[in-house]
């Protein structure tokens, strides 16, 4: 699959940031492409909860659901939400071209 969608990052000031983003990436991969403060301590292998995100519901609903591993580490973020997800684990697709993703006002990052 190639081409492009659009992706826009809400910062937590409520700034928007609309970006065109190659579909088969994270958005945690788009977020440092863009130099946006999504943080991915774990580098996106999904042990920790510091790239969670906010979708809004009709694209939260068009993702598959999070797997046990991904609940685990939300269970771990900072403001956690209903449509909260790992940045690191939403592979864009051209469904969710026009997806909105809101970055959180902070993140957890605990280290063992």
């Amino acid at each position: 699959m190639s081409g492009k969608i659009k992706v826009t990052f809400i910062i937590n000031d409520g700034e928007e940031k609309t970006v065109e983003a190659p579909i088969g990436l994270s958005i945690l991969e788009i977020a440092h492409s863009n130099d946006l403060d999504l943080e991915g301590a774990c580098e996106g292998s999904l042990a920790c909860a510091t790239c969670h995100v906010i979708l809004e519901e009709e694209f939260y609903n068009k993702l598959k659901k999070p797997t046990e591993a991904e609940e685990d580490m939300l269970d771990l973020a900072f403001g956690l939400t209903d449509t909260s997800r790992l940045g690191c684990q939403i592979i864009l697709t051209e469904e969710l071209d026009g997806i909105k993703v809101r970055l959180p006002f902070a993140t957890r990052n605990i280290k063992l």
